[in-house]
């Protein structure tokens, strides 16, 4: 959501650290919080204030009319604040229909004032602009300000004046006061717009001789502009409202919502309640939530929450987990029901969504099962049918009872089965399956009605009515990288028989102009991507369409460049989370300049047989089960995308479909309303009914009611307003969209649903009945001739694309690649099966990381300390040696330090690091096969080959390489068995005799202690140790850690600034034959 409240001690910080201006606001930060935890000594040494003055208390907890309940303290001294508290602190109190407990009280110094010296001050934010509203008097009995006060609207971009705010709303203000209050206020709206406040409100504002005194404040703000407000705001909280406990699993799901770019929400309403919730869609929560209390269950609901936007599996599984965990804590006499429902989703995969469900599940069925849990399950959308599968698959194997239904039921049709309301059905019919599309429907036609005019004209048709925003030969420019929604559109396009793809251009700043492979039906397509899109929009002048999928930081910037170009006629924003005050300058540039926004916070709009905007609409099942490639008679529009989704399988099942839909948006100021859209339908020949999805939250509806009644709109109009369960709640619940929340009683959707009703809209009693009340209405029309049905054309076949059928199960293809050491593909890295934060955790260290990913296993700890000691003692070996030599001379050649370690790397091999495949290969068959170590040593000399392992150029038996004797100890200590080491150890003491410097040296050490390790560490058998040997493994350590010394060598050239190296003359012995005369 957007507008959230914030604490009275919040708004009054943020006030008195930023306001500018010259009036004086006296008792600035002179204000203590009490709670639980508070240490009343270490608070007065904090506040010395308190000990000498006298006080205010009051409850800071969201409380509205606190004087007026008796819930303010004044006038009293700190013992007499502490005996006021006795009697309120940590009691339950009742304040409307909400029952909570008062735990957190500020404390503020007494001001002494006269009643004459009490003035009212808010402001608050509306489509067109910002209201202030001004009374001269204000306090406890202010009685209703919106009739009393004066009022004084800023348009949006518009500044506030010192004049005008004399002339217009301080006329019966003393003269005296004027200059003071004028500042204050001016002040107060640039705080207001600076700090992206949506309401604030002051009563009393006190003024006095002594300057300007901020009483009891209100508050709240857009917390979506967090990101740009950061460094203001800081880390603020927002408590829940009075009568509700702010529960660390919500804080949970907010956490998971913050770092996703998914849509998490939770709200605990009763957690000891049998009636539980995991809902898909800001839109599809409020719906099933009106249907579980308009069926009695509003005492018994335990929680509102939804995801949506395409959350993760492992996503999923956490926050499925976490209402899991909340509902198996306290038992309940009737057992408990689950609902896990959602509208037919747009772009979301369902199967890979309720694969973190059902996981949940598994982990959780103990506690279901104990606890008595059935669950309902009804969704639609991409690959549904496989997650309605697995879901139906998880009862059977756990033995709890889930009932699993399609797009075939009513969307809210499961809530009536889990209350008893309706019977459960056996076996419900299913729908046909996704990859159904791949086949020719036409055996199936039936009659309906559907017509449109085609424009020849190829370029944009300027005479054309604003009524139309999009025809068949509409071209876009997509902003941003998004292939999927642009495949989506052309398979809708080429279905609907269009001549050329809807989507002309793709923008996208983050790469330079390239071209982006697409499929046109079964032939593959080239579509320009721009880097910028000035070079766009020259190059396709027929575009007059938008869809911009930029991020909520960077729609506003793109946005209004993109209408800096008369061309565009219609923007779509689909990002959630632009604040609102950015969003109210859109839609005033918007309208200055005839252009049509739809959004922010929506997934777009459809026109069958014309275009769709991105994901609208789904994939291509259910655009052909939902009639989507040609028109009806039917034009609807709604907040929600997925609602709006799952009004195309409604009115497809109970019409003959959708001539035009259009999802507005979730948030408070959509780009659009819903009278623009209405009114356009109203005035399009071949819409024959219009169908409205409203919610709670708004008054737009009410301009429907006044066109309806004026006879400006004279086409049936179906209507229901959502969230009609809000009235029903003790407290306030923000729902999943921003703009549903109901600020006053006219806003609720009880009164918009009787309003229009009492207008003369068709209005259903509740959501279930929406789709009997449209067939209805749709069978009148047909009965007096107004629609006429006609023949259905099968639409062309569209082939699936390879990834899609693959994730269906369809199809099959061996892998290109294999591996079984890491998976990156879930929430966390995975080494060998084992999770990243496991591994730091468990303290592995970097030898435990490499014998999960060269060994896949989990090495004893002895043995992870031997490989950490193996690299550090190979790390490096002086300037001298020929892979660090070759490394510094690449460097010095002014190669990249890639290049550079690439070249010392190439030096490893037999005659230098790669010793230790070598030696462990020969000491192993030597002591395998039973020989002798002289056996060995002689055999070694009389076949001509050197002891891979024995021998340094320096070292020797008379001065010891201790490296070898660190790593000798350490073996000897922990190794369980040290058998090949010992036999090493037998013949280094053979050819010692013979030259002292035939030690057995670090790569022989390494290479035979590791056979040792291998096979004796319990982890591998016999023939896998082997195979590690022979596969090179061990010639890996030496890489590994000469790898850190060439880096290291690399580094100190370059940190030197050494210059190209070139090998002295006098270093190099030229041997040239004599010369030769003929």
């Amino acid at each position: 959501m957007s507008a959230k409240a914030i604490s009275e001690q919040t708004g009054k910080e943020f006030l008195y650290k930023y306001i500018c201006t010259s009036a004086a606001v006296q008792n600035r930060f002179r204000y203590a919080s009490v709670t639980a935890e508070t240490d009343w000594d270490r608070l007065t040494q904090e506040h010395p204030w308190l000990l000498t003055e006298r006080l205010v208390v009051k409850p800071d907890q969201l409380i509205k009319r606190r004087g007026k309940l008796g819930l303010v303290g004044i006038n009293l001294d700190l013992q007499g604040v502490r005996e006021w508290l006795n009697g309120r602190f940590m009691k339950e109190t009742t304040v409307g229909k909400a029952k909570g407990v008062l735990k957190n009280f500020l404390i503020e110094p007494f001001v002494p004032h006269v009643q004459e010296e009490e003035f009212y001050v808010c402001v608050y934010a509306t489509r067109e602009g910002d209201h202030v509203l001004f009374h001269h008097e204000g306090g406890v009995e202010v009685g209703d300000v919106d009739a009393k006060a004066q009022r004084l609207m800023v348009a949006v971009d518009d500044k506030l004046s010192e004049d005008q705010v004399k002339e217009q709303l301080l006329t019966h203000v003393p003269d005296e006061k004027k200059e003071i209050l004028a500042s204050f206020i001016v002040g107060l709206f640039n705080l207001y717009e600076d700090l992206y406040f949506t309401y604030l409100e002051i009563n009393p504002l006190v003024v006095t001789q002594d300057g300007v005194y901020i009483l009891d404040m209100a508050a709240k703000i857009d917390a979506t502009a967090d990101y740009i407000c950061k460094a203001k705001w800081g880390d603020v909280e927002f408590p829940p409202p009075f009568g509700r406990e702010a529960y660390p699993e919500e804080a949970y799901i907010a956490d998971l919502d913050a770092k996703s770019g998914a849509s998490l929400k939770l709200t605990l309403l009763n957690p000891r309640g049998r009636i539980w919730t995991m809902v898909a869609g800001g839109g599809a929560s409020v719906v099933y939530s009106d249907t579980i209390c308009d069926l009695g269950g509003v005492d018994e609901l335990a929680n509102y929450g939804e995801y949506s936007g395409a959350p993760s599996e492992q996503q999923t599984y956490d926050y499925a987990k976490t209402i899991l965990s909340l509902m198996t804590r306290e038992k309940h006499p009737l057992g408990k029901v689950l609902i896990i429902g959602g509208s037919i989703a747009n772009f979301t995969n369902v199967a890979a969504t309720f694969k973190g469900i059902v996981r949940a599940i598994k982990d959780y069925q103990g506690p279901l099962k104990e606890h008595e849990v059935t669950i309902f399950v009804r969704r639609g959308g991409p690959n549904y049918q496989e997650g309605l599968r697995v879901m139906g698959e998880v009862g059977k194997t756990t033995g709890i009872p889930i009932h699993v239904f399609g797009t075939e039921t009513h969307m809210t049709a499961i809530v009536g089965m889990a209350l008893g309301h309706r019977p459960i059905p056996n076996q419900p019919p299913m729908d046909a399956h996704t990859a159904n599309f791949l086949l020719n429907a036409s055996s199936s036609a039936k009659v309906i009605s559907f017509s449109y005019s085609v424009c020849k004209c190829t370029r944009v048709c300027r005479s054309l009515s604003a009524t139309t925003l999009f025809r068949k030969q509409t071209k876009a420019i997509v902003w941003g990288m998004q292939t999927r929604a642009v495949q989506g559109m052309l398979d809708f396009d080429y279905v609907c028989s269009r001549d050329e793809p809807s989507v002309a251009a793709m923008v996208y700043p983050f790469t330079g102009d390239h071209k982006q492979k697409f499929y046109w039906g079964h032939k593959e397509i080239l579509l320009p991507v721009y880097k910028n899109m000035a070079d766009a929009m020259k190059k396709h002048p027929e575009v007059d369409v938008l869809i911009s999928f930029a991020s909520l930081r960077s729609a506003f910037d793109s946005t209004v460049e993109a209408m800096q170009y008369s061309q565009i006629h219609t923007i779509a924003i689909i990002a959630e989370g632009i604040p609102e005050a950015q969003t109210r300058k859109l839609i005033k540039m918007a309208d200055e300049k005839g252009v049509t926004i739809i959004g922010p916070a929506t997934v777009g709009g459809i026109k069958p047989g014309c275009f769709k905007i991105g994901n609208t609409g789904g994939m291509l099942d259910n655009i052909l089960a939902s009639k989507l490639y040609r028109p009806g008679s039917v034009a609807y529009v709604s907040r929600s995308g997925g609602m709006s989704n799952e009004l195309n399988n409604i009115i497809s099942r109970t019409t003959d479909g959708v001539y035009e839909g259009v999802a507005i948006g979730g948030d408070r100021y959509p780009g659009s309303t819903f009278m623009d859209h209405v009114l356009r339908y109203q005035d399009t020949e071949g819409i024959k009914m219009i169908v409205v999805l409203g919610e709670i939250g708004g008054t737009e509806e009410y301009k429907i009611c006044q066109g309806i009644r004026e006879g400006r709109i004279t086409k049936p109009v179906v209507c229901w307003c959502i969230g009609t369960c809000a009235t029903m709640f003790a407290s306030e619940v923000q729902f999943g969209h921003a703009g549903a929340c109901a600020n006053q009683a006219s806003e609720t959707a009880v009164a918009k649903n009787q309003a229009l009703r009492d207008a003369g809209a068709y209005v259903p009693k509740s959501f279930d009945e929406l789709g009997n009340v449209i067939k209805t209405v749709y069978d009148e029309l047909v009965a007096n001739g107004t629609i006429i049905p006609a023949e259905e054309v099968p639409p062309p076949t569209v082939p699936m694309d390879y990834s899609w059928a693959r994730e269906l199960g369809l199809i099959r293809k061996p892998a290109s690649f294999m591996t079984s050491i890491c998976d990156e593909r879930g929430q966390e890295l995975i080494y060998a099966g084992m999770p990243i934060t496991e591994v730091f955790k468990e303290e592995m260290g970097l030898g435990g990381v490499l014998g999960l990913l060269w060994f896949q296993r989990r090495l004893p700890r002895y043995a992870c300390q031997f490989i950490e000691m193996c690299l550090m003692v190979t790390a490096d070996h002086g300037p001298a040696v020929s892979g660090a030599h070759n490394t510094i001379v690449c460097a010095r050649a002014g190669k990249d330090l890639i290049s550079s370690l690439t070249s010392g790397l190439l030096t490893i091999g037999d005659r230098f690091g790669g010793a230790l495949d070598a030696a462990a290969k020969q000491f192993s068959k030597a002591f395998d096969s039973g020989m002798l170590p002289m056996e060995f040593v002689n055999k070694m000399k009389k076949d001509g080959k050197l002891i891979m392992g024995i021998g340094h150029r320096v070292k020797s038996i008379n001065n010891p390489d201790m490296r070898v004797q660190i790593l000798k100890d350490f073996v000897k200590q922990h190794f369980p068995s040290t058998q090949l080491l010992d036999y090493a150890l037998d013949v280094e003491k053979i050819t010692t005799s013979k030259k002292p410097n035939l030690i057995l040296n670090v790569d022989g050490l390494i290479g035979v202690a590791f056979v040792d390790l291998l096979r004796t560490c319990g982890g591998f058998t016999r023939d896998e140790a082997d195979e590690f040997v022979e596969i090179g493994a061990l010639n890996g350590i030496f890489v590994l850690g000469r790898s850190m010394g060439f880096i290291g060598h690399y580094l100190d050239q370059k940190r030197l600034k050494q210059g190209l190296y070139r090998h002295p003359w006098d270093d190099i012995s030229y041997v040239l034959p004599e010369h030769m005369s003929m």
